[in-house]
């Protein structure tokens, strides 16, 4: 039988000397596990942003068709945190996109 060993005391990560990735603001711990490459190519960080956005507007255009909707509160606060995550990410990688563009442009 496979004997089972526990996880290492978990240690902070340390900062890439560059920067390479950044954790997304919206990691549920103060271990980040969901980075944004910012070396990755622009055009990729700007699709990567623009489907998370566009996948939150789809559900919340969705929802604004329809006549009425009941729900508690529960549901409401759960189905706000459903499309703040996405957003939060898209919005992490449009600064990524941001900062990347400034440093290009010269002044």
């Amino acid at each position: 039988m496979k004997t089972l060993h526990p996880d290492p005391p978990y240690e902070k990560p340390v900062p890439h000397p560059d920067n390479r990735y950044m954790a997304l603001t919206s990691n549920c711990s103060e271990m980040p596990t969901l980075f944004v490459d910012t070396h990755a190519p622009l055009d990729v960080l700007c699709d990567a942003a623009g489907y998370r956005i566009r996948a939150v507007t789809q559900v919340l255009e969705n929802l604004s068709m329809r006549g009425s909707i009941e729900c508690d509160s529960m549901i409401l606060s759960d189905f706000a945190l459903l499309c703040a995550i996405p957003l939060r990410d898209g919005c992490d990688v449009l600064d990524v996109l941001g900062k990347r563009l400034r440093a290009r442009s010269p002044e």
